[in-house]
């Protein structure tokens, strides 16, 4: 049986390779991430490209999610590092030309920050706070937990409202490259506003190639204040723990990673819980028990997706990794802790897609109820799909569309399998077409309980208004 929680997996050196790049969709992944903040065009090219021909050579529709790095604030490279004292003063400075401060790449910083900010260095290893600033180029701060810094750490600005945009140049020049390449789904780095989304979309939307969704993730303290917002306005979240948990309070992020989820179930919005999910298995072989605790625990508060970062982008065993996470969302789904039975019912809401809402919602009630083996969803939008997804029932969700892009797209979506299908003429053919496919490929067998759900009349594809309950003869 397929997993119902998807697998996102970052490529790098340790997978761009055809060959492991067909091994991994071959154990599992579902969706290949590439992150622009260490990847140039050439190298994305060659790994979409693979991705692409490995689909069609496997008949798989593994996702592509291309991760704009967005306003990554750094300081600049050193001969050797430097070894920040606990109590001392140093300097930053916008001035690259300048050799007896830290040169840092944020040209507002002097003007954003003020007397009392904290800054963290290297994900929160090292602690500084400002002491005064002359609101140009150059900034005093105090060293409050030292530690050695290297070249090209990043930098965190918990306290600051910082004026950079969300979309940088060079993410407007990776855009432009992405957009080219009719990728499914694009993740906006540093989210604060539920604007910033809006503004990606409008970009999306001028280029008349691109069907690309937006993934925003939420990595910023702003973001968590107008998540409901960005939850409305942006096609899926991404919890992205590693910045998140720099930027606030270390012991909330657990507590944000559900809400989160929860409020995504809600509005029927994908949602991926990302980084640090395996993290030891970049250089050991096996995981430790708190990480494995921390991918069940996401399986059970329902996530669509869980990413690994690191751990197959440039870690010694990705396979071993995807492996590990592979069996771990299996024993959690086929265990009494499985989100399908544990979740509440939904007041629907008065909507232009109440009908639709309404269908799909009683599709899973009744699935439940009579214990069927899978609801199958005819679709052109994967509306219905994502919408059934979001009540998490216990019958595998089957998508038959003819839309090419919907068919990767989907491969985000928790519980869902797609299928291309371009026949179906009347709702009755696609009916009996549908689990004609599905008892021939084993996904059901003769006595089996489904339900159909699609449009009627067919040919019009339009919002979905029929509901068929009925057996596998």
């Amino acid at each position: 049986m397929i997993n119902k929680t998807k697998i996102v997996a970052t490529i790098g050196p340790s997978t761009c390779s055809k060959q492991m790049l067909r091994r991994i969709v071959i154990r599992g992944v579902n969706v290949c991430r590439i992150n622009f903040s260490h990847s140039n065009h050439q190298e994305a090219k060659e790994i979409i490209d693979n991705i692409k021909s490995i689909n069609k050579e496997l008949q798989t529709h593994t996702a592509i999610l291309a991760d704009l790095q967005g306003p990554k604030i750094r300081v600049g490279s050193f001969e050797k590092p430097i070894q920040l004292i606990k109590g001392s003063f140093i300097y930053f400075n916008t001035n690259k030309k300048t050799t007896e401060d830290i040169y840092i790449n944020y040209t507002n910083f002097p003007k954003d920050v003020k007397k009392g900010d904290r800054v963290l260095l290297d994900d929160g290893k090292i602690s500084l706070l400002i002491e005064e600033t002359n609101n140009k180029n150059r900034v005093k701060l105090k060293v409050v937990f030292g530690g050695e810094l290297k070249s090209n750490k990043g930098v965190n600005l918990p306290n600051s409202t910082i004026s950079l945009p969300c979309l940088t140049l060079k993410d407007k020049e990776d855009l432009s490259f992405i957009l080219e390449q009719e990728i499914e789904w694009i993740g906006l780095s540093f989210v604060r506003k539920a604007i910033d989304v809006k503004k990606l979309k409008n970009i999306i939307k001028r280029h008349k190639k691109s069907k690309a969704l937006v993934i925003a993730k939420i990595e910023k303290p702003e973001a968590i204040e107008d998540i409901d917002n960005i939850i409305l306005e942006t096609d899926a979240i991404m919890v992205a723990r590693g910045d998140l948990g720099v930027e606030i309070p270390l012991h909330k992020v657990p507590v944000f990673q559900k809400m989160i989820v929860q409020k995504c179930l809600k509005q029927s919005k994908p949602v991926v819980i990302a980084t640090q999910m395996l993290e030891s298995m970049t250089d050991n072989i096996s995981a430790t028990r708190a990480e494995v605790n921390d991918v069940a625990n996401s399986v059970i508060d329902g996530a669509d997706a869980m990413m690994l970062s690191g751990e197959t982008s440039v870690g010694k065993h990705p396979l071993r990794v995807i492996d590990t996470m592979r069996k771990v969302i299996k024993d959690v789904e086929r265990s009494k802790h499985n989100i399908s039975k544990n979740t509440e019912e939904r007041e629907l809401l008065i909507s232009d897609r109440y009908i639709s809402n309404a269908i799909c919602a009683n599709a899973c009630q009744i699935s439940d109820q009579v214990n069927a083996n899978a609801i199958i969803t005819a679709t052109y939008s994967g509306y219905n799909t994502v919408k059934t997804s979001s009540y998490r029932p216990n019958a595998y969700i089957y998508a038959f569309t003819n839309n090419h892009t919907i068919l990767n797209t989907l491969s985000l979506v928790w519980g869902v399998k797609a299928f291309y299908y371009a026949g179906g003429k009347t709702t009755d053919q696609t009916v009996l077409d549908t689990k004609n496919i599905l008892k021939k490929y084993k996904f059901v067998k003769k006595g089996d309980m489904v339900i159909n759900i699609s449009s009627m009349p067919a040919v019009e594809m339009g919002m979905t208004n029929m509901m068929k309950l009925s057996k596998i003869k």
